[in-house]
């Protein structure tokens, strides 16, 4: 008998644990290590829980992802609250509510220190109005209203200028059922000056006297009697935003020509198809010339913490030429603007070193992938969204290759030809747009999940590769051999000291990089953060 026929380390059936490590079943009946509580925290504020997975409801991904942060708060409160400020207050995440969930567990569930610290970084994490109720919402799930916690939101309103005070009471007037009344009378801030006297005064009681500083406030109050010409003068003085903009006048070209010049970069983006679709925004016009420059300043794009999955989804909707819900509310998208938010996409991930490395991009599109939301983005699943990330590397890179990985359902093979089985070389580029990179990579057919596959093509083809770059969420069960270990195959027969990371894509527990391997990484997919670190690491 043969006995390395049933155990041995050098080839495992990804079914099967390797023997002698600390592998766990993973949510798809295959093996894979478990990422700690920290690296876990990263991928859910970044990538959030929203939509669940392939194999994961999104009740069981969000407290799994909860159960995580309340372990990390157990080892180190202090430490969560940095992190979750730190993500946060740099714009490494697309949305910001995973880290207002994470600071209100740790001002409930912290000791005194922890606690103490999450409400005092309360205005670095919720920045904006919207942030702070989303905030009061949510902490209400964790400890009630306490002393401490009222004195935080007390002090969210008293550092404020009273300026920027009252542009966000006239723009972030309510949310979540919460309004800036609720929150001023529940934690009763005293004021700090004549004119925060007189906007609390108004906000409480609806009851206006003017003061410097409080001019927005008296715009906004004019415009919801004004006529068109009188709403577009004050836009222009006083540069009102869209939330204090009477709904009647929002169809206007004029209004949104007079908000342009000044409108948050963010603000922009998201309301492209509103201004194309009602004709400020059309080939050649100042309008689209405006967008084009705007989008093409790295300054402003880095200033507003413009994610480069806020640009994607952007993107991807102005593309299509009409909303999620069909065609009842269509446009003609401009061809320059389409072409801005293309570059913006890799000006929003900011500077990466190139490292003159022999790169395989490797991306899995296998079912499991084409299931669940990047940050609550429609459409945008982890299979597409991978191949968005590739090409940031891909664009400062001039060794790589780019292929996708898929196993047939029973595990051992592709469902077309050419190359290794389950291998599709992927023909997208940076000089591609992103909508058509989309496109190919949602013609991919689909199987199973087998990571091994990059590693295992490489040496069949005897492709020299100094790392192989996965994105994946590590669901891996469909392989005869376990990615790991064809890592190592492939070092011992291509001599090469090959590197492996793992672009985590979804904010599951699992990853196939092996945690005592030197020479293996996990970062998490759409960290603004992850192509440098990517970088840093290839060269080390």
């Amino acid at each position: 008998m043969k006995w390395t026929k049933h155990y041995q380390t050098a080839r495992t059936p990804q079914n099967q644990p390797i023997p002698g490590t600390s592998q766990k079943a993973n949510n798809a009946g295959g093996y894979a290590w478990e990422v700690g509580d920290w690296i876990q925290l990263d991928r859910f504020l970044i990538l959030g829980s929203e939509g669940g997975t392939y194999h994961v409801s999104e009740q069981k991904l969000t407290i799994e992802n909860a159960e995580a942060v309340r372990r990390c708060i157990e080892q180190d409160g202090i430490r969560t609250v940095k992190r979750i400020a730190e993500i946060s207050e740099s714009g490494r995440a697309p949305r910001n509510d995973p880290a207002l969930f994470a600071l209100a567990m740790c001002a409930g569930f912290g000791d005194q220190q922890t606690r103490k610290a999450a409400l005092e970084a309360l205005p670095r994490v919720a920045r904006i109005g919207t942030h702070l109720f989303h905030f009061m919402d949510y902490v209400q799930g964790f400890r009630g209203w306490g002393r401490g916690l009222r004195r935080a939101i007390a002090d969210w309103y008293n550092q404020k200028d009273v300026k920027a005070l009252a542009y966000q009471a006239v723009k972030y007037r309510q949310r979540d059922g919460w309004t800036h009344r609720d929150a001023l009378r529940l934690s009763h801030p005293k004021a700090q000056s004549d004119a925060q006297q007189k906007l609390y005064r108004w906000i409480t009681q609806d009851e206006f006297a003017p003061a410097e500083g409080l001019e927005i406030v008296d715009a906004f109050r004019q415009a919801q009697t004004a006529s068109l010409k009188e709403v577009v003068g004050l836009i222009e003085k006083y540069r009102l935003p869209r939330e204090a903009i009477p709904t009647e006048f929002l169809t206007r070209p004029e209004v949104w020509e007079a908000m342009l010049p000044h409108m948050p970069l963010e603000a922009m983006v998201r309301n492209l198809a509103n201004m194309t679709r009602i004709g400020l925004v059309t080939p050649m016009s100042e309008a689209s010339r405006l967008v084009v420059r705007k989008l093409g300043s790295s300054e402003a794009i880095q200033k507003a913490r413009l994610h480069p999955i806020k640009v994607l989804a952007a993107l991807k909707t102005y593309q299509a030429g009409h909303g999620m819900r069909g065609q009842e509310r269509s446009w003609t998208p401009v061809q320059p603007v389409v072409d801005a938010l293309d570059a913006a996409f890799y000006t929003a991930f900011g500077a990466v070193t190139p490292t003159d490395k022999r790169i395989m991009l490797a991306l899995d599109v296998s079912g499991s992938m084409e299931c669940g939301q990047i940050a609550g983005v429609p459409g945008l699943t982890p299979r597409v969204a991978s191949a968005a990330m590739a090409l940031v590397t891909a664009a400062v890179e001039s060794q790589h290759m780019v292929t996708g990985f898929s196993a047939a359902n029973g595990g051992y093979g592709g469902q077309w030809g050419g190359g290794d089985p389950g291998m599709t070389p992927i023909k997208i580029s940076p000089r591609q747009r992103l909508d058509d990179v989309i496109r190919t990579v949602a013609a991919v057919p689909m199987g199973g999940t087998d990571c091994s596959l990059p590693m295992r093509y490489a040496l069949k083809e005897n492709i020299p590769i100094d790392t192989f770059v996965v994105y994946t969420d590590s669901e891996t069960w469909a392989g005869r051999i376990h990615p790991t270990q064809a890592l190592q195959q492939y070092r011992r027969e291509m001599g090469i000291a090959a590197k492996l990371i793992v672009v985590g894509m979804v904010s599951n527990r699992f990853s196939i990089a092996d945690p005592k391997d030197a020479g293996m990484l996990d970062v998490v997919g759409f960290d603004t953060a992850a192509p440098e670190v990517m970088s840093d690491f290839m060269l080390q």
